[in-house]
């Protein structure tokens, strides 16, 4: 299995000043489908290089200290039919020196719950579609929340779908795909910074963009980050 691990290079409460405010803002619209991200746009996501305990890899290599899975998830086994933990934290060396290309992303309020058809943007460098390409540039994707209500009914996702995580898309037409596993959901404040949402988890078997099985997410505000990072 592939924990869920944010792919952000530093993360800070959502009352943090100067996190979630790219310098280069992306370019939102409701763009059916996905398309290139704005170059630096999303400047909290890495591209893990290797084994993502061991190094991780844009556009500064960093060491990797130590790492820190849910503490509901059993040693010594990984439960690869069970999402419920799909989260981890890693520990990065060294510090990360902050620019106009890498900045921090924000988290959400602890519990908070999107509201059904919030739009909210997956970013990855997944499989284009089910079975094809891996693109060469940073993926966006336009979504839409789906409430806990609808995503687990027995024609969505049943009994799959946890109160820890977050359904968005389910359109037949976007979604995360293979690859992009762990990558962030992006979804902005009315202040214009951007949060953290749900960290990439699962899609459905059927294939990428399938209807009414929506992309799947980790809830990042159904964990308590902040503390067992301090």
């Amino acid at each position: 299995i592939m924990l869920g691990i944010l792919f952000a290079v530093l993360t800070l409460a959502a009352a943090a000043l100067g996190c979630g405010v790219p310098a280069y803002p992306p370019a939102v619209s409701r763009v059916v489908g996905g398309e290139d991200a704005r170059p630096y746009s999303w400047p909290w996501q890495v591209s893990p290089s290797g084994t993502v305990f061991q190094c991780m890899d844009f556009p500064t290599p960093l060491r990797v200290e130590e790492s820190l899975l849910h503490t509901e998830w059993p040693l010594g086994s990984l439960r690869a039919y069970d999402h419920r933990y799909d989260i981890a934290l890693i520990k990065l060396t060294e510090h990360v020196a902050l620019s106009d290309k890498i900045k921090l992303a924000c988290l959400p309020a602890a519990q908070s719950i999107l509201s059904s058809n919030t739009a909210c943007y997956v970013t990855g460098w997944g499989r284009l579609q089910t079975n094809g390409a891996l693109p060469d540039d940073l993926q966006q994707g336009l979504l839409l929340v789906v409430d806990y209500a609808t995503c687990s009914r027995p024609s969505w996702w049943g009994s799959t779908v946890k109160t820890n995580m977050v359904c968005a898309g389910g359109d037949g037409i976007t979604s995360s795909c293979n690859g992009d596993s762990g990558g962030p959901l992006n979804c902005q404040n009315a202040d214009g910074s951007w949060e953290v949402h749900g960290i990439v988890s699962f899609g459905s078997s059927l294939g990428c963009n399938y209807y009414r099985k929506p992309s799947v997410f980790t809830r990042v505000s159904a964990f308590d980050i902040v503390t067992v990072a301090s």
